[in-house]
């Protein structure tokens, strides 16, 4: 026997999976919890990284935590986070360095592994020299080299690593290439070695050599992006003294892939309010970098335009895998 319901019995039931629906939980809204960032650096990487930590906290309104993952250039932090759960909880603070460790073969996944968030600032490398040498500019530089028929020590912070690639694009586009011998050391010490006479030049980020070259110690001859850094403003590029040479690093916030739209569109809007905060542009006068916001779907043309880049100049620099 069948039974039916009447208007009111239909109208009761309605009424209560009204009140069913009411009464469960709203859907959380992220971030329920700590976001943890990967650092991949130290030096002005990790500086950078600490700030900018701190200033999304305060726009997501839940803490963002800085975790030093080094090692392998790149390679054991971009594992990290590739493994983790796409839910906007682990965040790695990535760089090209997820181009020339793929290519480098350090890597057994490329930058398609990460959706990209956005793009938060630049770098240009600078290359110093002790003020002893006596090279104002790069002509003095390779000339001097030419002559003495010697070999020189280079600093660089480590094999493959992004000092690394730049300084053999350099003294190659010089002529000086095959005269330069790498040597690797730690985060930070490249004045301590150029002062120290250890090695005779060194190609790295211009926060560390500023104080240097204000006391008159050292001398930064070249930079090597496509216009001269705001910190060093008469320093001039090395195409502007003859030689084809345009590398920056940009760094920027990476997510695992298949991260949801909305999580990725609410880490964009905190990290655009940290780049654009007056805290976040004074550090930049103080540390020695270039505020660049882009957003995700910006900063992941950028990665993929860079991707073949690199790939092109490490296998033209015989350093691919």
């Amino acid at each position: 026997m069948m039974s039916t319901l009447s208007k009111g019995g239909i109208f009761a039931t309605a009424l209560a999976v009204f009140a069913m629906g009411a009464s469960l939980p709203a859907k959380a809204e992220y971030p329920e919890k700590p976001v943890e960032m990967t650092v991949l650096f130290g030096g002005t990487a990790n500086t950078i990284a600490q700030l900018l930590s701190e200033l999304m906290a305060e726009e997501l309104g839940s803490p963002v935590v800085p975790v030093s993952r080094t090692g392998g250039g790149g390679a054991i932090g971009y594992a990290h986070v590739q493994s983790m759960r796409p839910d906007g909880y682990n965040v790695v603070w990535n760089s090209n360095s997820i181009n020339t460790s793929y290519h480098l073969g350090t890597l057994p996944f490329n930058y398609e592994a990460f959706d990209p968030v956005a793009q938060i600032s630049v770098e240009v490398p600078v290359l110093a020299v002790s003020a002893d040498k006596g090279w104002t500019n790069l002509e003095e530089m390779a000339a001097a080299v030419k002559e003495s028929g010697e070999t020189y020590n280079i600093g660089i912070s480590g094999k493959g690593s992004f000092t690394h690639l730049t300084s053999v694009a350099l003294f190659n586009a010089m002529g000086i290439g095959d005269q330069m011998n790498y040597i690797s050391y730690g985060d930070g010490k490249a004045p301590v070695e150029l002062l120290a006479g250890r090695i005779d030049a060194a190609i790295q980020w211009p926060g560390q050599f500023l104080s240097y070259v204000e006391s008159g110690d050292l001398s930064v001859i070249a930079s090597t992006g496509a216009d001269p850094v705001s910190v060093l403003p008469d320093v001039e590029t090395a195409q502007a003294q003859g030689f084809d040479v345009d590398i920056s690093m940009w760094r920027g916030i990476a997510v695992p892939k298949g991260t949801p739209e909305e999580v990725i569109v609410k880490l964009e809007e905190a990290a655009k309010s940290a780049v654009e905060s007056e805290k976040f542009q004074s550090a930049a006068q103080n540390i020695g970098f270039e505020p660049s916001f882009k957003g995700h779907a910006e900063f992941g043309e950028v990665i993929a335009e860079d991707d073949a880049f690199y790939a092109s100049l490490l296998q033209e620099l015989g350093m691919t895998n």
